[in-house]
């Protein structure tokens, strides 16, 4: 499998105009990716629960035009023309271009909404992408129908990885692997791909509940965080150690050992906040409230022997995980002792979903 299966051919059909609508959720990864190769290309391999509430609503409205030498869009967010989005998209397609030669054929229009806050540390980069590559392939396919409905999922996460790598891991659900792992069958650094192996029913329909410790944005950005890497005197041990636990994690999945699951998300999330606080420069996303949260978790863990447990993705909000079968204790915990270290008391109840949907 390489880069060069998703350069087509020449198109059958023509399109002037048109439009089309996707939504596409955030995903929360419980082996963590940090660090990343050129093109996007993942250190370690990750895996992640596709989120269901927590998503990027995306229009993408197309009109032909004489081609020139450079793209030409529009980008609202909230209704609300966004320029300063610019830079990023402007990268995104040049970066696939060559995938999709026909962009600079348009003038498009991006409208786009999160049903969370932006920047915040749930993935907004990862919702949004995949969004906006799943409007661009709904566009490809109209130029080339014969295109299956496999290749459209493959092409479309291999596009959102240029955009932002975890957002590979938003197209499909429930369970998505991104980056080659020896004993993961499939598995590829180019795209992300539908866990292939069983998993028991304890997993199944899991719980994610986001406490929005700080609705601010990130101090710094995951790109810049992820570029640190390159040079962290523990970086290979880091990656060497993804590998282990999700090696580990394929017969927790399949057992329903929630135990082991609990031991090993929960150290790969203080795992990739103690890379960034080694990292030079240094810093540190969790807030005194997150640290609040954590050990009331462990506590009412203890006490209750409830499988309730936490990640973190890079910033400051707490994902706290829990099977459906247990919900309304943990819940009720959640709002009776958690919920004075969000701001303004918020918080997303959200669950495993099944990737991107057609609007």
């Amino acid at each position: 499998m390489n880069e060069q299966q998703f350069i087509p051919k020449k198109y059958s059909n023509t399109i002037d105009t048109g439009k089309f609508s996707w939504s596409s959720p955030s995903n929360i990864a419980l082996v963590k990716y940090w660090g990343k190769k050129q093109d996007q290309l993942p250190e370690n391999p990750s895996i992640s629960f596709t989120l269901e509430n927590c998503k990027t609503i995306t229009t993408l409205s197309f009109s032909n035009r004489n081609l020139t030498s450079d793209f030409s869009f529009d980008i609202y967010l909230d209704n609300e023309k966004k320029d300063d989005f610019k830079p990023k998209i402007e990268t995104f397609f040049k970066r696939i271009e060559v995938y999709l030669p026909f962009l600079k054929n348009y003038h498009f229009v991006i409208e786009t909404t999160n049903t969370f806050p932006h920047s915040s540390g749930i993935a907004s980069s990862a919702s949004g992408m995949s969004a906006l590559a799943m409007c661009l392939m709904s566009l490809e396919k109209q130029l080339n129908p014969e295109m299956t409905t496999s290749y459209f999922n493959q092409k479309a996460s291999f596009l959102a990885r240029l955009g932002s790598g975890s957002a590979c891991r938003s197209v499909e659900g429930d369970l998505i692997v991104w980056g080659h792992h020896e004993n993961i069958e499939g598995s590829t650094n180019l795209y992300g791909i539908k866990y292939p192996y069983e998993v028991h029913d304890i997993f199944k329909n899991y719980q994610d509940t986001i406490l929005l410790v700080d609705k601010g944005e990130k101090q710094v950005s995951s790109t810049v965080g992820h570029n640190l890497m390159h040079n962290h005197p523990f970086a290979s041990e880091r990656f060497k150690q993804a590998h282990e636990n999700l090696d580990e994690l394929i017969q927790v999945l399949k057992n329903g050992d929630v135990n082991s699951f609990i031991n090993i998300v929960e150290s790969e999330a203080l795992t990739l906040h103690a890379m960034m606080m080694t990292s030079l420069p240094y810093f540190i996303l969790m807030k005194p409230n997150t640290l609040e949260i954590i050990n009331k978790i462990w506590k009412f863990r203890n006490n209750t022997g409830l499988p309730i447990s936490f990640t973190l993705d890079a910033g400051a909000n707490v994902h706290v995980l829990y099977p459906e079968k247990h919900a309304a204790p943990i819940l009720e915990f959640i709002k009776n002792e958690l919920v004075a270290y969000c701001q303004n008391g918020h918080y997303i109840c959200d669950k495993i979903g099944f990737g991107a949907k057609q609007l």
